[in-house]
């Protein structure tokens, strides 16, 4: 694995956390959000979907590798529920 590769392959070297904007809002099929219940804004006319899912903070990387392993079948799921099963294997 090079710098910033994560454990799947995937370069996290430059991700960080985005703001819900209207725009990125807007192009959605679905809104998930983790964990953050009603302080998260709601826009008319999406699918919202709230993954109560454990801090990953202070866990050793097995448990961390199973909340990553979780969030991936979540994403085939909705993936499947939207008829976007093309090219699932390069996103989960």
């Amino acid at each position: 694995m090079g710098a910033g590769r994560g454990q799947v392959g995937i370069d996290v070297s430059e991700e960080f956390p985005k703001p819900l904007t209207d725009d990125v809002v807007r192009a959605a099929d679905a809104v998930i959000t983790m964990g953050c219940g009603d302080a998260c804004p709601i826009y008319p006319g999406k699918r919202y979907l709230d993954w109560e899912l454990t801090d990953p903070a202070d866990l050793s990387l097995a448990e961390v590798r199973v909340i990553r392993d979780d969030i991936r079948a979540r994403i085939a799921v909705l993936l499947d529920e939207l008829g976007a099963t093309e090219g699932v294997a390069a996103v989960v």
